[in-house]
């Protein structure tokens, strides 16, 4: 993993659990899939204000492995408005500079879902304004096992296994580990999300719903990492030198 000591000035990895779509419907009166139209919008707020704000990586926890759970309806809601999202954003993507990767399992997504996500990645390859990852039927236990076994026969290294890592789980290329893990929606764990890249991550948990959530929310996550002192095993001193 890639480690970075950072300043106000510097880009960051910021990685989101978008939590409260649901919840944020119902207290509303209103059934679930206006609150994951709802978060779209969302989505489209926070990947706008990501690199005014100074973040070069964002990524998007959008749906879990642990997620095919939920009823069939609500499911296949959530990939038709996904599918939706790539048709609609790929020409905006490619316009702002922004490149765009799925990461998760690709084995049970739907044919023309897969190649709407591949086309994509394809579009938006050149992008360097933002590299937007949406992990979709993702899990880092899973991703963290597929690497072992990847890995099994290699030097062992950190940077190797983190390779391994990415390509488990579908990542063009490793990035940075992640600098600042924000959850909406009140709940206060991590869900099976990026554990292997979070390993040093300033974790900020927020009660805003994620349809709620926009810029200035962002913004105050940014403001309360800064504030804090990363020194990755290190004393104080030496962080300062």
């Amino acid at each position: 993993m890639k480690q970075r000591t950072l300043t106000n000035q510097q880009h960051i990895h910021t990685a989101i659990i978008m939590d409260g779509n649901g919840r944020w419907a119902e207290r509303r009166g209103l059934p679930r899939n206006y609150g994951h139209r709802a978060g779209a919008d969302a989505v489209r707020r926070v990947v706008k204000a990501a690199p005014e704000l100074g973040i070069d990586t964002l990524t998007l926890y959008a749906f879990s492995a642990d997620n095919w759970r939920r009823p069939e309806r609500e499911v296949g809601s959530l990939f038709r408005l996904f599918h939706s999202y790539l048709l609609s954003e790929t020409e905006k993507c490619v316009e702002h500079g922004i490149r765009l990767n799925v990461i998760g399992r690709r084995d049970r997504l739907t044919p023309t879902l897969l190649d709407a996500v591949m086309q994509a990645e394809d579009a938006t390859a050149g992008g360097a304004a933002l590299h937007l990852n949406i992990a979709i039927d993702y899990s880092a236990r899973d991703s963290i096992m597929a690497a072992a076994n990847l890995a099994a026969g290699g030097a062992g290294s950190r940077e190797a296994f983190a390779s391994a890592v990415a390509l488990a789980s579908n990542q063009k290329a490793v990035s940075f580990d992640v600098d600042l893990l924000i959850r909406t929606g009140g709940e206060q764990r991590l869900s099976d999300f990026m554990l292997w890249e979070s390993a040093y991550a300033e974790l900020y948990f927020t009660g805003t719903m994620w349809p709620d959530f926009g810029e200035a929310d962002l913004a105050q996550a940014l403001s309360a990492f800064h504030s804090r002192e990363r020194r990755f095993g290190r004393i104080r001193e030496a962080v300062a030198v």
